[in-house]
């Protein structure tokens, strides 16, 4: 077991590092794709499923700390346990044809630069950037690209902190892997936080600035400070709310708690609720086991004692949480801990995405089947939604229209603020897992976003 006084992360991907505070010693050790034959516990499985791991690890990235390892997973029910799941490869995350691929080359004992050229190969035709992020989503500044930005929705821009592009663990499911497997080009992230204010002062009808990664929770505080701080000053009173999206309430806790900034952490964020700012933490919560630890309780309540508001969000995953008991559990336990439930996502078309999918159909019936049965604190919890190109798409529901067996969808966000809460049908497809495996239903030829947001498309297209 780990001591869990005080705790000092080291982001750094080389060798394991045991970090020790000035003021205890507890050990803290990161381990990715080259420390797999390290983790003590790995032993009890056979050669093959080792194997078969470093296969994986070798396209996908691969990062976990003891924490996660002593107190998360229930190593007596592995491969199956969920916490596995989400955290160490599986053969299955590849398709076949690659998997097979990058075994022969490790089988061989390829050189590290033939396995990064076929990796980056496999991972290039992973879709890396869905939903047009870096062609639709970045912004410009007096005729300039900012590329640690994403502006999508009206009122919400997206920071992405170079020194919060890593996670003190990795979820084998990320949307986001792109940013952590070594390619330059498809990495969103900038330490500049003059372009950003100056950004944010010129866009009015924007109130809500998410920090996002990666994880910002594996910053140090004096970091974080440097941009979150000016936005107090009059100018930016139209920034209401500052959200944060993190795992580290499930990863890592003692973020929250004993880190050596911990504290420098709660005086930011009391800061700037008394300034009247509404601080989110957006956190990521794929199963009810992650709730369960006193060390992630005792972070919980003293992130909420500042008076910042958890929201709980994650996808539904196909081995992880494709069961409705798993989802009331989650939200009942977040309305218990003071968390709000946020969103129920759709597995986004990226990276492992055939492995985790679920058809909209089932997903559907999942989120009705959970919803049900909590109370009405719990049913904030939207969903499922699909953040898609033209925006996020929720399927509200299944039935027939004249006869003909629909989806019902509705955007809760959209590229264009008019599509909002806009019901719309698509033909019911049992297998369906996107918004691009639809059809419109009722004999029309499209949905009705579908000319703007080509012409959006267009527009983006020439000019940049």
């Amino acid at each position: 077991m780990l001591n869990e006084t005080t705790h000092r992360l080291d982001i750094a991907n080389g060798s394991p590092v045991a970090v020790t505070s000035e003021s205890s010693a507890p050990r803290f050790k990161v381990y990715n794709e080259r420390h797999l034959d390290q983790i003590p516990q790995l032993q009890r499985l056979s050669d093959e499923q080792r194997f078969n791991m470093q296969v994986v690890a070798s396209v996908l990235p691969f990062r976990i700390n003891p924490y996660v390892i002593e107190h998360l997973i229930d190593w007596d029910n592995v491969p199956d346990d969920p916490m596995f799941q989400l955290t160490f490869p599986q053969p299955g995350m590849l398709l076949p044809e690659d998997f097979e691929r990058m075994a022969d080359l490790l089988r061989k004992g390829a050189d590290r630069i033939a396995i990064k050229a076929a990796a980056d190969e496999i991972r290039i035709r992973l879709n890396p950037h869905p939903a047009g992020q870096q062609q639709m989503n970045v912004p410009h500044l007096d005729g300039e690209s900012l590329p640690g930005m994403q502006h999508k929705y009206r009122e919400t821009v997206l920071f992405f902190p170079s020194q919060g592009q890593t996670c003190h663990t990795y979820c084998t499911f990320c949307f986001r892997w792109a940013q952590f497997v070594g390619i330059q080009e498809l990495r969103f992230n900038s330490n500049d936080a003059g372009q950003l204010h100056s950004y944010l002062a010129s866009q009015p009808q924007v109130s809500d600035l998410l920090m996002t990664g990666g994880d910002p929770m594996v910053m140090k505080t004096h970091h974080l400070a440097e941009y979150l701080r000016p936005l107090l000053q009059p100018e930016f009173e139209h920034i209401q709310t500052i959200r944060i999206g993190t795992k580290a309430l499930t990863y890592w806790p003692f973020r929250f708690t004993s880190d050596a900034d911990a504290d420098d952490l709660m005086r930011l964020c009391e800061q700037l609720v008394a300034a009247g700012k509404h601080v989110a933490f957006m956190a990521h919560y794929n199963h009810w086991r992650e709730l369960e630890q006193p060390q992630v309780r005792a972070a919980i309540r003293r992130l909420r004692s500042t008076g910042a508001v958890i929201r709980g969000q994650g996808p539904l995953l196909a081995h992880i949480n494709d069961d409705a008991a798993v989802w009331t559990r989650l939200w009942r336990t977040q309305v218990r801990l003071g968390i709000i439930p946020y969103y129920m996502f759709v597995e986004r078309d990226t990276g492992a995405r055939h492995y985790f999918e679920v058809p909209l159909a089932r997903a559907w019936e999942i989120y009705r089947e959970a919803i049900s049965q909590v109370s009405g604190l719990a049913r904030t919890a939207r969903g499922p939604s699909m953040s898609a190109g033209p925006g996020k798409v929720e399927v509200q529901g299944i039935t027939e229209v004249n006869g003909e067996k629909v989806f019902v969808l509705r955007f809760i966000q959209g590229r264009n603020a008019d599509w909002v809460q806009r019901p719309f049908f698509a033909k019911f497809d049992p297998d369906a897992t996107w918004l691009d495996h639809l059809k419109p239903a009722g004999g029309e030829a499209q949905f009705f976003f579908e000319p703007e947001y080509r012409a959006i498309q267009a527009q983006t297209s020439a000019g940049h």
